[in-house]
């Protein structure tokens, strides 16, 4: 008879286990969507300033000849995905550019001025920052699309400038 409840113990221990396991899971899930949240808001709070400095940092990287922005416009809409490796978010925001033209006595055509790319913004856990890395001619959602292996898409909104 004392050998029978040993099985039962067993049991009673694996199941305990598995449940443990499932409410971490659980509490990592609202970790993780509590983090989300907080970094969505913090996005839109600092959303010009963020513009403003992706836009001086782009504009820095570009080659040597290379043609100048004349106007950089930026979608509403915010893509954020999550790096698989690092956890880090990071949000991507369509841009239009428009290039100036490379001289004024060559005829060129106006749709040849207009690129299109992705701004990408990083949050570190306490504020976001740029790099003004820009992915050319990818919307936000090729450009997470592209890169599936590292990036996982978390939400996608549309924010309302005031």
């Amino acid at each position: 008879m004392a050998g029978f409840w040993w099985p039962i113990l067993a049991l009673l221990g694996g199941l305990g286990c598995a449940g443990g396991w499932m409410a971490l899971r659980y509490l990592h899930h609202l970790w993780w969507m509590r983090r989300l949240r907080r970094a969505c808001r913090q996005f839109h709070l600092q959303r010009e300033r963020l513009e403003a400095r992706f836009i001086k940092l782009a504009q820095g990287r570009a080659q040597p000849g290379a043609p100048r922005w004349a106007d950089c416009r930026f979608e509403d809409g915010v893509t954020y995905a999550r790096n698989r490796l690092t956890g880090e978010i990071s949000a991507f925001v369509g841009v239009s550019i428009e290039l100036e033209p490379p001289s004024q006595f060559a005829p060129i055509d106006r749709e040849e001025l207009l690129r299109s790319g992705t701004a990408v913004f990083r949050y570190d856990g306490r504020q976001w920052d740029t790099d003004g890395r820009l992915i050319y001619d990818l919307s936000p959602q090729e450009a997470i699309y592209f890169y599936k292996s590292d990036l996982k898409p978390l939400v996608r909104e549309v924010a309302r400038r005031g």
